[in-house]
C-alpha cells in the first residue's frame, strides 16, 4: 500500500503538465492522491520499552494530509494539506491549542515542510507554473518565499545535513540520493535506486535512506557524512519505506496498520509495538517523533 501511495502522491506533483492548457498555474490533477489524516499518539519508555498511546486525529480536513515534521520546541509540527483549491500547502499545528493554521496560500503547491537548521525558515519541494520541483524557503514572518537551489530538479524529498549541505532525493531513472552544497550548488551523487525517506541518525554523523535492491528487497542504509561510506542498518518490513528515529536512536517503522520498532541495542528484527487497526485504520505510513521522544504522529488511512 504504500508503493501505491507513494505512486499516487508522484503522479500528482509531476502530472500537472498533462493539464496545462489550464489557466491556472498549477493545474489540477487527472485525480486526486488518497485520502489520510495525520493521528498525534503520546510516546513513552517504560522499563526501557517503548509504550504508545491512543491516537488522536489532529487534521481537520477530509482529503490529503500528510508528511508531519516537528518542530524544536517540541509544540508545533508542519504538515502538507491540499483543500478544496486542489494545491498543496503547508500547515502549522499547535500541540497545546490543538489549532491548524496554513502558512502559504501562494498558486503554487508546497510539499514536505522542513524546518532550516538557523531556525529562520521552513523549506519546501514546490512544484512550480511550469510543473518545475525545485527546493525553496519560505521565511517565518511569511514574506516571500526565497529559491535554494536554482539548478538542482527535479527534487522529490529533502533532508539538511547542516546549514550549508542538503540531502536531496532527485527524481530520475534511477531516482538517486544526492548531497548539495546550497553555497555552491555543486551535488554529488552518493546513491542510487533509493525510497522517499531521508533522515539523519541522532547521535551519529550519519544520514539513512532506503535502498531498494530489488522489487523484493528494500534495506535501511547509513551514509558516513564525512567519508561517504555506506553501511547497511537494517531491512525494512515488506513493502516498507517510511521509518523515522528516536532521539535515543531507535528505529520506528509501519505496516499496514501496525508499528513497530527496532532498538539496534536489543533486537534482532523488527517488534511490533501498536496495532490501530482498532481505531478504523487500514494503512500507516510516514511517520515523525517530537524533540523531546514523548509524541508520534503518524498518516493514516481508512
Amino acid at each position: 500500500m504504500n508503493k501505491i501511495e507513494l505512486s499516487l502522491v508522484v503522479l500528482f506533483v509531476l502530472c500537472l503538465s498533462v493539464m496545462a492548457q489550464s489557466p491556472s498555474p498549477s493545474p489540477s490533477p487527472a485525480a486526486p492522491p488518497p485520502v489520510s489524516d495525520i493521528y498525534l499518539m503520546p510516546l513513552q519508555t517504560k522499563g526501557g520499552e517503548l509504550k504508545l498511546g491512543q491516537p488522536n486525529k489532529i487534521t481537520d480536513w477530509n482529503g490529503y494530509n500528510n508528511q508531519p515534521f516537528f518542530l524544536p520546541d517540541n509544540k508545533n509540527l508542519f504538515y502538507t494539506s491540499i483543500r478544496e483549491d486542489k494545491q498543496a500547502d503547508i500547515f502549522r499545528y499547535d500541540v497545546t491549542r490543538q489549532v491548524n493554521e496554513r502558512l502559504t496560500f501562494d498558486p503554487e503547491s508546497e510539499f514536505s515542510p522542513t524546518l532550516t537548521p538557523d531556525g529562520k525558515f521552513f523549506s519546501v519541494i514546490r512544484v512550480e507554473a511550469d510543473n518545475t520541483q525545485r527546493l525553496w524557503k519560505f521565511p517565518l514572518d511569511k514574506v516571500a518565499p526565497v529559491l535554494v537551489l536554482k539548478d538542482i530538479k527535479p527534487v522529490g524529498y529533502h533532508c539538511w545535513i547542516d546549514q550549508n549541505k542538503v540531502a536531496l532525493f532527485i527524481l530520475g531513472q534511477p531516482n538517486t540520493l544526492q548531497i548539495v552544497d546550497v553555497n555552491t550548488g555543486r551535488a554529488e551523487v552518493v546513491a542510487q535506486n533509493i525510497g522517499r525517506t531521508l533522515r539523519l541518525i541522532p547521535k551519529q554523523d550519519k544520514l539513512s535512506f532506503v535502498h531498494k535492491v530489488s522489487a523484493q528487497e528494500w534495506v535501511i542504509k547509513a551514509v558516513d557524512l564525512k567519508t561517504r561510506q555506506i553501511s547497511t542498518v537494517i531491512k525494512t518490513l515488506p513493502g516498507s519505506e517510511d521509518y523515522a528515529w528516536t532521539p535515543s536512536g531507535i528505529l520506528l517503522a509501519t505496516r499496514e496498520a501496525k508499528i513497530y520498532k527496532w532498538d539496534p541495542q536489543k533486537d534482532s528484527d523488527w517488534v511490533q509495538v501498536a496495532d490501530l487497526s482498532g481505531a478504523g485504520l487500514k494503512t500507516l505510513t510516514r511517520l515523525a517523533v517530537s524533540p523531546k521522544s514523548d509524541w508520534l504522529a503518524v498518516v493514516g488511512a481508512k
